[in-house]
């Protein structure tokens, strides 16, 4: 869920200023799960730009106290929101655990990577979110080790109406940034496509595992 429009058509300029966001309906490219998509999203890429890395974390730490004061700690998820999640915690001095996967399968075998008391008041941090499965994973890990989530926030959201639904179903709240309804205004209002473009950007979020150009 996206709450302040300026900061997502914001965000979402800056993303594909930096090219973290691809979008190539044209050209569509290949996911891991097979699917075809007009997008492609690295956010780590970020990281690289410090003026831009530090808006986002400025921005992810205002939504945060907006929404739940101040955390007892910050959690990222593994690995592409591990970057992120440290500045965020580094800028508002809180502790910062992250979580994998699983399991380790060797070692102290950890899932959750850090300091991390029951109880404890924590906030997870995202990179992307698609179907949201990996995020809820995350959570429920935090859960099962005496966290209490208070809600995730992150960069930027595909925001298929399932992944909307799998956060309603887990009771989780996610706020995010910039999602794909504000990419695709701030991209056609930069003149980057147009016509039968704008057409296929908005038909693949409709029907993502179908979509073929």
């Amino acid at each position: 869920m996206v709450r302040d429009k300026n900061i997502a058509i914001k965000t979402a300029e800056l993303l594909l200023q930096i090219k973290a966001i691809k979008l190539q309906p044209q050209e569509p490219f290949t996911w891991a799960s097979g699917w075809k998509s007009p997008i492609y999203c690295d956010n780590r890429v970020t990281l690289s730009y410090p003026v831009i890395r530090n808006f986002l974390k400025e921005q992810l730490a205002t939504r945060m106290e907006t929404l739940y004061g101040k955390p007892d700690v910050i959690a990222g998820v593994a690995t592409g929101a591990i970057g992120i999640g440290m500045l965020v915690a580094d800028y508002m001095n809180l502790p910062f655990i992250y979580v994998r996967p699983e399991a380790k399968k060797h070692g102290r075998q950890n899932q959750i990577e850090g300091h991390l008391e029951k109880g404890q008041k924590v906030v997870v941090i995202e990179d992307l979110i698609s179907t949201g499965k990996s995020s809820i994973n995350a959570a429920e890990a935090l859960q099962v080790a005496g966290a209490d989530v208070k809600g995730m926030l992150a960069l930027f959201s595909y925001g298929f109406d399932f992944a909307v639904d799998n956060f309603k179903k887990h009771n989780l709240e996610l706020t995010t940034l910039s999602d794909y309804d504000h990419l695709i205004d701030q991209a056609t209002q930069a003149g980057h496509f147009k016509g039968e473009e704008i057409e296929l950007l908005k038909s693949w979020r409709k029907d993502p595992s179908n979509w073929n150009v």
